[in-house]
């Protein structure tokens, strides 16, 4: 007979000991052996700078507005624009 895997997701905690603790009960009854995977969420901090820099026009996922073909705008298109704040 084959086997069926069924998948749960739930939300655990890792433990000073290395434990991991689930935050609810399973809705399966045991004991049962099982397989777990767990994947860690990465905390990134980064600053404004680091952010620009990384959403700059010198990030190669802009290169595309570098193309001939895209420069489709001059300095006389358009109407300037000269904000006077909220009155």
């Amino acid at each position: 007979m084959d086997k069926v895997e069924k998948a749960i997701e739930t939300t655990a905690t890792i433990n000073a000991k290395r434990q991991l603790v689930l935050d609810e009960p399973l809705p399966v009854v045991g004991p049962k052996k099982v397989r777990v995977i767990i994947l860690l969420q990465e905390e990134i901090d980064m600053d404004e700078k680091e952010w620009l820099k990384l959403a700059s026009v010198n990030n190669a996922a802009f290169n595309f507005l570098k193309e001939t073909e895209e420069d489709i705008y001059t300095p006389s298109d358009g109407k300037p624009f000269h904000d006077q704040g909220v009155k």
